[in-house]
């Protein structure tokens, strides 16, 4: 269960990835005098973020077993 639990977690965090860098992608298009929104930065910022995460998730996950690396094909 717990495995299934942190795949889930970081299928989620993936996405959210991903949705912050096409937030930051129309930050950048839009014209600079559309009122206050908060910059390009602020999410890039937040896609490192949540990819330092990722990282540290699957780094814990492989470390307590929790997720298993596929093996060489030899």
């Amino acid at each position: 269960m717990l495995p299934l639990v942190v795949k889930i977690i970081l299928v989620l965090f993936l996405l959210f990835i991903i949705f912050n860098l096409a937030r930051a992608l129309i930050q950048m298009v839009r014209e600079p005098n559309d009122g206050d929104d908060r910059p390009m930065s602020y999410y890039l910022g937040r896609r490192l973020m949540f990819s330092s995460c990722v990282v540290i998730l699957l780094i814990f996950a492989l470390l307590s077993g929790w997720l298993h690396p596929n093996h060489t094909p030899y």
